[in-house]
């Protein structure tokens, strides 16, 4: 389906960061923008979902306040119904040159009995990351790869164990064709599951009283994410040390907020 006009109007609204809206323009063009493109592990989680935590909402904690964030992540969503919704079509209206879009896809492209989200790892998956890569640089902004965070899944000898099959391979495949710079959050994350145990594991994701969810993070899963992320921006040099702060730092959890739900 596709945005209503209302829809993509409030959405691009909504992605704007308050400091920005609250700057003179010539301040505005000074400063640079990361987008995020992504699924539920990403996005801004309202008031009634909370605990659930993405890691977007995270992220702004590690970059300097002149690297804004505008999370378009949206629940359920894949590389190929993000675009047929005109999800990247809002966001290529509002790129810069100079910033960046940080897409990560994959959860929900696995969905092989959903037409509407299923993508192919080797062909159509592939070919969808190339409109988000192609429109961002026709705009002089940088695309930026991030293979999936893993979800919480461990064998019986208490492995952490992949889940994504052939995505993060056709992921990092593209990411060697197209010279874009590629975040292996995907390996990264799972190494973290790894270390951190069957158990331990449990309090990064939203397993709550009445719910254990293997997927979804709670306030410390997104924050341990978007410091991946955030330091795998800076080593890839996608940022510069002046972009990021607290790399090593304790976040407290009370810093992460849910606002009430988005009105459209």
């Amino acid at each position: 389906m596709s945005l209503t006009r209302r829809q993509v109007t409030v959405a691009a609204i909504a992605a704007v960061p308050v400091a920005f809206s609250a700057t003179g323009t010539a301040q505005a063009k000074e400063q640079r923008t990361l987008y995020i493109a992504g699924d539920s592990t990403a996005a801004q989680k309202y008031a009634d979902a909370a605990p659930e935590t993405g890691w977007g909402m995270a992220l702004p904690f590690f970059l300097h306040k002149d690297r804004r964030v505008a999370n378009h992540a949206v629940n359920g969503r894949s590389s190929k119904s993000f675009v047929d919704e005109g999800r990247l079509d809002v966001i290529l209206g509002a790129i810069q040159p100079g910033d960046f879009l940080l897409i990560q896809f994959a959860h929900n492209d696995e969905k092989t009995a959903d037409p509407t989200r299923y993508t192919e790892p080797w062909t159509t998956y592939q070919d969808y990351l190339r409109l988000y890569i192609e429109g961002a640089r026709a705009r002089g902004a940088r695309p930026v790869l991030a293979t999936s965070v893993e979800r919480r899944k461990f064998d019986a000898s208490g492995n952490a164990v992949p889940t994504h099959g052939d995505y993060p391979a056709a992921m990092r495949a593209l990411a060697t064709e197209e010279g874009v710079a590629l975040l292996d959050i995907q390996a990264l994350s799972l190494a973290l599951w790894q270390k951190l145990g069957v158990e331990e594991t449990k309090k990064y994701f939203n397993w709550t009283d009445t719910e254990q969810d293997n997927t979804h993070f709670n306030p410390p899963g997104a924050i341990a994410i978007a410091r991946l992320v955030a330091r795998e921006l800076l080593r890839h040099r996608v940022l510069a040390p002046r972009d990021v702060r607290r790399l090593d730092a304790e976040i407290p959890e009370s810093w992460i907020t849910w606002p009430s739900p988005a009105t459209a």
